[in-house]
């Protein structure tokens, strides 16, 4: 069977066939072997089948990082049903109004989330059933006794390459988020040239960052290789460098902010790093001092890249070695890179008449291949806003050099055009973010009379530091030049951030919008 017609389900049980006493997932201690990974997603799949889920239905799965959690995940996918990954991180009240707003047929939750079972329910009264995860009682006896005596022969639903098979949340950067439509072709891509890259090592991946969203896309491409994945249930700096040295990691993804904690732990030098083969970092740009640290601190293993929620982890790739050239420290302007194309990735700058772009030339950064979602879930209108001749439009300015690395300069809705000037707001905090005792800051486009936008600095520092505007201003004037220089500058104890660390400029820019009538 090619590639291209092959499920997640078919590809996870080629690797448990052919590795079934290989560990799969360790947690607190305890080992699953492949094997049981199988037989507990199969026998997952024949109850849900049993309680009346049928293909395309929805099954939520509430819970913390745990090797259990993302077995129930594979579980419902093996039924023909559509992953819904409920981000733990979230407040209940949003995540009953997802629930709310795309359906759950049958819900699979963790204990520690029992006291909000009832506000969950209320939110999607058609729902099938409701199963705990860790524990039983008299209303629940539980997964395992839910799964007493279940075949564990596979039920062999039938699918497709385009069935949807999860549905991860955009981070809601305008609006409401929206659930992104990924299938089995989109995931089965991504498997494939990761494994392809992956080296001619059995990784053993630690995944600390959440499962419901690029931790767990990485665990499904670490599963087709025959590693381990080492699960921890969040982000804590000691857990993660005890984990590397105690389990001998070879791969970790991590946030450019829990890099930084890392880093910043004082005795993170007395680890032992010597097994490490891939640090990827995502999600967020990475200054490039602390890149320089991490390569000084882990080795050269650090690994960079492009994705998001509609195109995941597949749009570009700075391989380990892309840091460096001839031996030496590649300059900075290459570590500012995200990177080539990808094998499943063909990468285009687009203008606004949807004319592509030479090498050079900057416009919005469109891409295709079949890792693209298949779109919005269920919402073909904001499909279309995204889709141009082919093309996914990513949101994201950037441009490609010659030698086709991808270069992200801003988010399109974060460009600041004032007095007709188009301002990019990364290439002003990247500035900020290079002097001492600035620990985050966003810029952003306020109202002004004079020239629309103005540019302002919004600043968190670290504890004791002392910075004044001056400072940051004249910097920027000296480095940008006047137009892009913040013409203020506000200091903040703490910058809004989402669930998982991620700044949330949106919200830092509505507050000075509203007085003038406006929110983004």
């Amino acid at each position: 069977m090619s590639q291209e017609h092959t499920s997640v389900i078919q590809r996870i049980d080629q690797a448990c066939d052919q590795w079934p006493e290989h560990v799969c997932f360790i947690a607190d201690g305890h080992e699953t072997s492949y094997r049981e990974v199988q037989e507990r997603s199969i026998q997952i799949a024949n109850q849900l089948l049993a309680a009346g889920f049928e293909r395309g239905m929805r099954g939520a799965i509430f819970s913390p990082n745990d090797p259990r959690a993302f077995i129930a995940a594979l579980g419902v996918i093996r039924a023909g049903g559509i992953w819904l990954p409920i981000n733990p991180r979230n407040s209940i009240t949003d995540n009953c109004a997802l629930l709310e707003r795309f359906g759950c047929d049958f819900l699979i939750y963790h204990s520690a989330f029992a006291g909000h079972l009832d506000a969950i329910k209320a939110s999607s009264p058609k729902r099938l059933g409701v199963v705990c995860l860790d524990r039983g009682d008299a209303d629940d006896p539980g997964l395992d006794a839910w799964l007493d005596g279940v075949s564990t022969v596979d039920p062999a639903v039938p699918v497709e390459p385009t069935d949807i098979v999860t549905t991860p949340m955009t981070g809601g950067t305008t609006g409401l988020p929206k659930a992104v439509a990924i299938s089995n072709r989109n995931l089965v891509a991504i498997m494939g040239w990761l494994e392809e890259a992956g080296g001619d090592y059995v990784p053993v991946n630690l995944a600390a960052a959440p499962m419901t969203h690029v931790g767990g896309r990485i665990v499904l491409t670490v599963m087709v290789r025959g590693g381990t994945s080492v699960i921890l249930p969040e982000i804590n700096p000691h857990a993660i460098l005890e984990a590397i040295q105690q389990y001998g990691i070879t791969d970790v993804f991590l946030p450019p902010t829990a890099i930084y904690t890392l880093l910043d732990q004082p005795d993170v030098r007395d680890y032992d790093f010597s097994t490490l083969r891939r640090v990827s970092y995502g999600s967020a740009p990475m200054s490039i001092d602390k890149l320089k640290q991490a390569l000084d601190t882990f080795g050269p293993v650090m690994s960079g890249g492009f994705g998001q929620t509609e195109a995941p982890m597949s749009i570009s790739w700075l391989r380990q070695e892309d840091h460096f050239i001839d031996g030496k420290l590649a300059p900075d302007e290459r570590l500012r890179s995200v990177g080539r194309a990808t094998p499943v990735s063909t990468l285009g700058i687009m203008d606004d008449d949807g004319k592509l772009l030479e090498p050079g030339e900057t416009g919005e950064i469109v891409v295709k291949g079949p890792f693209v979602s298949e779109g919005y879930f269920e919402d073909p209108e904001a499909t279309a806003e995204v889709r141009r001749d082919g093309w996914h439009l990513t949101g994201d300015i950037g441009y490609l050099d010659e030698d086709g690395f991808l270069y992200i300069v801003d988010r399109k809705k974060d460009m600041i055009i004032t007095g007709g000037f188009n301002v990019y707001s990364t290439e002003v905090e990247r500035v900020v973010s290079s002097i001492p005792g600035v620990k985050n800051n966003v810029v952003i486009g306020v109202p002004d009379e004079k020239w629309g936008e103005a540019v302002k600095a919004v600043v968190e520092l670290d504890d004791g530091a002392s910075v004044t505007p001056e400072q940051i201003m004249d910097l920027c004037k000296d480095q940008l030049g006047s137009v892009k220089a913040p013409k203020t500058v506000d200091f903040v104890d703490e910058l809004p951030k989402n669930p998982n660390g991620k700044t949330l400029k949106k919200d830092v820019r509505n507050r000075y919008w509203e007085d003038a009538g406006r929110r983004i």
